[in-house]
């Protein structure tokens, strides 16, 4: 094969080869469905977790060591992710690749764009590593634990189909250093949120050089996807096979079929990369070795990075193509229910006089709506007692009988009246009871209806709260923080 000359020209080769055909019955406006999606990703990050969708994505699953990292750089055509021997991917990583039409006065230029940094392009690949470990280190800590907030990355080059990727962390078995007891439990469960979910197709990247059918890659995406018919499955390391041995059996889906198929690819060795092989040499040592290699000759169709962007292209478009009418459905319902949400809220007032009048219309409102409720001229509950006739209720059923229920007498005889009275009147006999004994003996006895009076009064309460509660629900609708605070009583 002949050698390139130039970069430029060997991306030109390469973007050629491996030019998306286009799905049955996808056409032009299919192609544009990607960015579309993207979009939407962007919009519902910036609203928070609480609006999310589960839009379609690729959610790329291995275990450590797998060569996630080299088919991903691979698919870019540039080193950009971090590297080392022990976890290096701790935080989901949203990578969209955006294609570029090539311009000659820009030279075909390439640039990444982070979600956190936004405005800021990153020409150089090598920043975007640090900054993807910077930023993971912020979140995660560099006790290698993990974290479920994104780092959503953009590329943008003329040398990259359109693709959206979620590079997860690889699973490991075993705590290395500092690493978290429970690593491979929280990395699982994080795995499994993302490709449990109908809208995700999942890329298993699995290493040749490992026994497939024990593929941790495998076993996640079957209990995720038992039928198989979201999963499509990339061999990976094909080169470093035991002589004698091939992945042909497992590319043609005869020992653990999928009905999106394989894909076999070579990746770079740590000595290639440490002696900067690039990815262009790579790919064409890739090219080469398929053609030479009389096991995958004839299965061009599924060898090699550029046959995996055009199939990861084509199938993330029928994917998205078939989920379209139930992801617009479920938008349009979101629509529906933010534009009421939104007609409650009435005009906006922007004024500081005009707020103070809309504050006390509201606090007069809520009075008025009170006072009602008390005496008993808003709307009757056949249900059960409520406001006024509730409070009266409560005073005279409820206390009354707790008051009838004392014995006045009780604990006091005729030889403690006695002995009070005597004692108040000293050396003198006493012809009508004096005030001080009755006053002492009469607090005795009164101490004895608090319980009683003190539940009475918590039965009150409770009803004012619950018809305070109904009338903020009414009045204070547009304003939550308003409603909450005066449900705390702080305003």
């Amino acid at each position: 094969m002949p050698k390139p000359s130039t970069r430029a020209a060997e991306h030109d080769r390469m973007a050629d080869s491996a030019a998306p055909a286009r799905a049955p019955g996808v056409g032009p406006i299919g192609h544009s469905v990607i960015p579309i999606v993207n979009k939407l990703q962007d919009i519902f990050a910036q609203l928070g977790s609480s609006s999310t969708m589960d839009l379609p994505q690729v959610a790329v699953v291995g275990s450590q060591s797998s060569g996630k990292s080299s088919v991903l750089e691979a698919l870019v055509g540039r080193d950009f992710l971090p590297r080392g021997t022990d976890i290096c991917t701790r935080r989901p990583l949203v990578l969209q690749l955006i294609h570029l039409p090539r311009r000659s006065e820009d030279g075909g230029a390439e640039w990444g764009e982070f979600r956190h940094l936004e405005g800021q392009r990153f020409y150089d690949f090598s920043e975007i590593r640090r900054e993807i470990q910077a930023e993971t280190d912020r979140e995660a800590g560099k006790n290698k634990g993990v974290s479920y907030n994104q780092i959503c990355l953009k590329i943008f080059s003329p040398n990259v189909l359109n693709i959206t990727l979620v590079d997860l962390p690889g699973i490991t078995k075993v705590p290395v250093g500092d690493q978290p007891r429970d690593i491979e439990a929280s990395i699982r469960t994080m795995i499994l949120s993302y490709i449990k979910n109908k809208s995700c197709i999942i890329l298993a990247v699995s290493p040749a050089n490992a026994d497939l059918a024990n593929s941790d890659a495998l076993q996640m995406a079957r209990i995720a996807d038992p039928d198989g018919s979201r999963t499509i499955g990339v061999i990976t390391k094909l080169d470093i096979m035991d002589r004698g041995t091939d992945a042909r059996n497992f590319l043609l889906g005869k020992v653990i079929p999928l009905k999106l198929g394989y894909v076999g690819v070579v990746n770079r060795s740590q000595e290639d990369i440490d002696n900067n092989r690039s990815i262009i040499d790579a790919l064409a040592f890739e090219e080469r070795f398929f053609r030479n290699q009389p096991a995958y000759q004839d299965l061009s169709h599924c060898c090699g990075v550029p046959q995996l962007a055009k199939k990861l292209n084509q199938i993330l478009v029928q994917h998205i193509m078939n989920v379209l009418p139930g992801l617009k459905s479920r938008i349009n319902a979101q629509l529906v229910a933010v534009a009421k949400e939104y007609a409650t809220y009435g005009d906006v007032v922007e004024s500081k006089d005009g707020k103070g009048v809309l504050l006390l219309n509201i606090l007069a409102k809520y009075c008025e709506a009170f006072s009602s409720m008390v005496e008993g001229k808003n709307e009757l509950s056949m249900a059960e007692l409520s406001g006024g006739a509730r409070i009266h209720y409560i005073f005279q059923s409820i206390f009354v009988k707790s008051l009838e229920e004392i014995d006045p007498c009780e604990d006091i005889t005729d030889e403690d009246i006695r002995l009070a009275i005597q004692n108040a009147t000293g050396p003198k006999s006493a012809l009508f009871v004096p005030e001080v004994p009755f006053e002492v003996l009469v607090r005795r006895q009164i101490s004895r209806l608090l319980d009683p009076s003190l539940q009475c009064a918590k039965f009150i309460y409770d009803e004012l709260i619950k018809m305070s509660h109904h009338c903020l629900a009414s009045e204070l609708q547009r304003y939550p923080v308003l409603r909450r605070k005066m449900d705390e009583g702080d305003w």
